[in-house]
């Protein structure tokens, strides 16, 4: 068996740009190469073009491969045509490299690049630990049918949920029990897949005492990357609803000015009477924290859909450790874990019920013990450091005791 303690060289695929992070997976990506450089590994990202990739390069003491064609992300214009190709580029950029040196293992971030990190496996013959931040596909379920017909979406789900299985993948990363549900239920061994979440850096959202009474308007804030499944009618009812009891309260909204954030914006000012809202546009990730400092209430208005009940949703994390009460729909994933905690209240996928849910905790009183005990806990379990260190052990296992790697 080789030495699981020996360097690897790894080859880490991305479809995001790798730095500076824009939210979800592209944040895990920086952490986990952190470790991997850390344990002494010698790491190569293979991604779109991003601003200063050379110092970026130095900085985190990798190699980085990218793509300059056109940009990619998930702010980019005809983004889902250009993650269609993606992992036929991904694969060729690779190989090429591969033709003049060798790699122990490949690291697939996303199920984009776990297309080609599974064909890449057959040509180069080297193991392969593909990483699931999510399930990609699921979230298309809360898209208008004649943009995503909900046949076309199943299709995609299946073949989504599949690619450990139709490329024989080494190890397997999930981010939720529920997702790993999924994984062993379409046939890929349970003993190759590893539950890790989703972390926060808690240096950067350090707990905050709240507090008894405050002065002026309450402050309800959500961040992150806002898309269909975040503003849809639960959010769009939850916000109505509180308008309209809670006559005053402030909607902060901290993240890119997308057009499904301003067309949802411009609906609540015409059908929303007294609706009042603060829009700052996105901040880097260092900044959030300030965002929630004066907020009272945090919230998580997801539409359901297979992709949100696979997410475990960084947002609950953040919330619980600067001490924030916050409001969700019923994720299974994320009730799998904050089911028992006084911090998450769990409202049903109902605008008028969510919105029932902020006001009761706009009512109530902070405990701070309590709030305490759980940043406490979060901080512990959470933090993007045991999270990393979990995931490359698991790597390292695969690294060491895959057939594949010579």
């Amino acid at each position: 068996m080789p030495n699981s303690n020996a360097p690897l060289r790894i080859a880490f695929l991305t479809h995001e740009p790798f730095y500076p992070p824009s939210g979800g997976g592209s944040a895990e990506a920086v952490y986990l190469v952190e470790e991997m450089v850390r344990r002494g590994h010698a790491v190569q990202v293979f991604c779109p073009k991003f601003k200063e990739s050379i110092s970026v390069a130095k900085q985190f003491g990798i190699r980085v491969h990218v793509f300059k064609r056109w940009p990619m992300g998930r702010y980019a214009k005809r983004r889902n045509l250009k993650y269609l190709v993606w992992p036929f580029i991904l694969r060729r950029m690779v190989a090429k490299v591969a033709r003049k040196e060798r790699f122990d293992l490949v690291f697939s971030q996303h199920a984009i690049s776990a297309v080609a990190a599974g064909k890449l496996k057959r040509q180069l013959g080297v193991p392969v630990v593909m990483n699931f931040p999510d399930l990609l596909t699921g979230f298309m379920e809360t898209w208008p049918s004649y943009v995503m017909p909900r046949p076309l979406v199943r299709a995609l789900m299946r073949y989504e949920v599949s690619l450990p299985v139709r490329y024989q993948a080494d190890g397997v990363l999930a981010i939720s029990d529920r997702l790993v549900e999924l994984f062993v239920a379409r046939g890929y061994d349970r003993q190759r897949l590893r539950p890790i979440y989703f972390g926060y850096a808690a240096q950067l959202f350090p707990f905050q005492t709240r507090p008894v009474s405050v002065a002026g308007p309450a402050v309800v804030v959500m961040h992150g990357s806002l898309d269909v499944h975040h503003l849809g009618p639960i959010a769009f009812g939850a916000i109505r609803h509180v308008t309209r009891e809670r006559p005053g309260t402030i909607f902060r909204f901290v993240a890119h000015r997308t057009p499904t954030l301003e067309n949802f914006l411009a609906r609540a000012r015409r059908e929303i009477p007294g609706f009042k809202y603060e829009a700052p546009g996105f901040m880097s990730y260092s900044m959030v924290a300030e965002q929630l400092a004066d907020a009272r209430v945090g919230i998580i208005p997801y539409e359901e859909s297979a992709g949100t009940h696979c997410a475990f949703v960084a947002k609950a994390v953040e919330y619980v450790a600067v001490g924030l009460p916050a409001v969700s729909t019923p994720l299974k994933s994320i009730q799998s874990y904050f089911g028992q905690d006084p911090m998450v209240r769990f409202a049903t996928f109902d605008g008028e019920d969510f919105g029932r849910a902020i006001v009761q905790r706009l009512d109530e009183p902070v405990d701070e013990a309590r709030a305490r005990a759980s940043a406490a806990r979060v901080k512990a379990e959470l933090d993007w450091a045991p999270l990393c260190r979990k995931a490359i052990d698991f790597v390292e296992e695969i690294a060491a005791t895959a057939p594949g790697r010579k």
